[in-house]
């Protein structure tokens, strides 16, 4: 069986090449043409001895994920939904801002955590992903965007672990992922600039600490256990007094001075101004200390996006602003995100929650008649000049 080298780390790569009867610093070779110049082919790496060459073209490939489908929005916003087999598919977006490009990737075929606001939560979990296609959708956007814009020079200069999936539950695979991101030898993304967001599983906020800090998000959405336990259910296991303490050791590790807080806004549930007050209690009660002792943490309000099984409703802009400013005003930085990609279905879970769906529905139909089900999507080639296939 071919060895995928997508789902080597450098060190892996290293004791693969020596099971090639190669020395390790092949490995190295092999790792830049992969990541950083985007080769698919072995014939491309024409530094590489003919003989080593010819060893990996029988043992070894770059298999990228299937392309389900790409759209493209109007802000510049580019959403994929890969293939990762047996129904399955995940999503990845690309954000882009004037500073950065920023790729948001998903960890998981689904997720087990069910968050009330969450489309993916809803969808249910199928399986971890491996980290061969996590790092897969950072291969496949970073080189896809360089001939798609035209440049030779890195594009994404950000990635944030906040797509389909709870990265800390499937922790290896995050790891030996965000362990590429970060080697010079592929992508060279700066600590700071990569985020693992969580719902709040505690012990894994630990060992991440010790493992591989980068920047930590952390999936908060209300102020009491009470209102929490209702949104967030992997509250009852770890409630927030564990997952404050848990944030407030993970910064003697991490790359950044502060923790962010998600905060998805909720009308009429979580958006209150009492709500707002309650936050500024919260953190800086856990500070020990007076006024302005929200300096360890910062706030990103996010609107609601909306889907029918919710039952929820986006806060009103002037409930968002309202909100925002008690936390501001109490010395806590606070930012609204911006709504990106509303005409492609940027959000997480949305656009895959509509090929669940259908497939869905497919199967169903199919057990009716004994038959084999069969995808309802098709992998759909990417067009670099002519436009996009949609």
């Amino acid at each position: 069986m071919t060895a995928n080298l997508l789902d080597f780390d450098l060190e892996e790569l290293a004791v693969f090449c020596e099971r090639l009867g190669e020395k390790r610093f092949r490995a190295t070779q092999l790792f830049r043409w992969i990541h950083q110049k985007g080769a698919s082919q072995f014939d491309e790496m024409s530094d590489l001895a003919k003989s080593l060459r010819e060893k990996l073209k029988t043992s070894a490939c770059i298999q990228a994920l299937g392309v389900v489908s790409q759209h493209i929005s109007t802000d510049g916003t580019i959403k994929w939904l890969f293939d990762v087999g047996n129904g399955d598919v995940v999503e990845a977006v690309f954000i882009p801002e004037t500073d950065r490009g920023t790729l948001c990737i998903s960890s998981q075929a689904g997720c087990a955590v069910g968050c009330r606001f969450c489309s993916t939560g809803h969808q249910g979990f199928s399986r971890n992903l491996t980290a061969g296609e996590i790092i897969a959708q950072l291969w496949f956007a970073e080189h896809f965007l360089r001939k798609h814009l035209g440049v030779s020079d890195r594009v994404i200069s950000n990635v944030v672990m906040m797509g389909m999936g709870e990265p800390l539950q499937n922790y290896a695979a995050l790891v030996q992922s965000l362990r590429v991101m970060l080697s010079d030898h592929a992508y060279g993304l700066s600590r700071r600039r990569v985020t693992v967001s969580t719902s709040g599983v505690v012990p894994m906020i630990d060992r991440l600490g010790q493992d591989c800090p980068v920047a930590l998000a952390v999936s908060l959405h209300a102020p009491n256990d009470a209102l929490r336990d209702n949104l967030v259910p992997l509250n009852r296991k770890y409630p927030i007094a564990e997952l404050l303490q848990a944030c407030k050791r993970y910064l003697a590790f991490a790359p950044r001075d502060f923790i962010t807080f998600e905060y998805c806004m909720l009308d009429g549930v979580n958006d209150s101004p009492l709500h707002a007050v309650e936050l500024v209690k919260l953190v800086r009660q856990d500070s020990g200390a007076g006024a302005g002792a929200g300096a360890w943490c910062k706030f990103n309000l996010i609107p609601f996006n909306p889907f029918p099984a919710s039952g929820l409703v986006r806060s009103s802009q002037s409930a968002v602003i309202a909100f925002a400013k008690i936390l501001s005003d109490s010395g806590i930085v606070t930012t609204i995100r911006k709504t990106r990609g509303d005409d492609i279905d940027a959000a997480c879970g949305q656009l895959a929650g509509d090929v669940k769906d259908r497939t869905d529905v497919h199967n169903r139909m199919s057990r009716q008649r004994n038959a084999i089900l069969k995808p309802v999507f098709k992998i759909i080639p990417i067009k670099h000049e002519d436009g996009v296939n949609e």
